[in-house]
């Protein structure tokens, strides 16, 4: 591959990361997923130069490692957001009290969809 080339594929690489940024800051997962693919096609043709001056990679890996830090706390985001689901559902369907001898003791609420109005 030409130097053109590898500049190339660094400079698509380059702007890619910049806009898998931008919608990692603005929580756009499906555009994280339509960018994915274009990231892997990217990185296979990264893979295959063999290109002397390695600095343009080293500014990419910043570029990847700063992206996967936003990556991760946006999945961790979405973690917490699903156990605090969990504890809502389970709150609706239970109710968790102690019992005069300190125990746990859950009192399943049965749900039949209607809300009585008393005036």
């Amino acid at each position: 591959m030409t130097n053109e080339e590898f500049e190339d594929v660094i400079d698509a690489l380059d702007d890619l990361l910049e806009a898998e940024r931008s919608a990692l800051l603005a929580g756009d997962l499906d555009e994280i997923g339509r960018l994915l693919e274009r990231k892997e096609s990217l990185i296979e043709q990264l893979s295959a130069l063999e290109q002397a001056d390695h600095q343009p990679l080293v500014d990419l890996q910043v570029k990847v490692q700063r992206n996967q830090v936003l990556l991760d706390q946006a999945l961790e985001g979405i973690r917490t957001v699903s156990r605090r689901l969990a504890a809502l559902r389970r709150v609706r369907s239970s109710l968790e009290t102690y019992d005069e001898k300190g125990e746990r003791r859950t009192i399943d609420v049965a749900s039949d969809g209607s809300v009585e109005k008393r005036a």
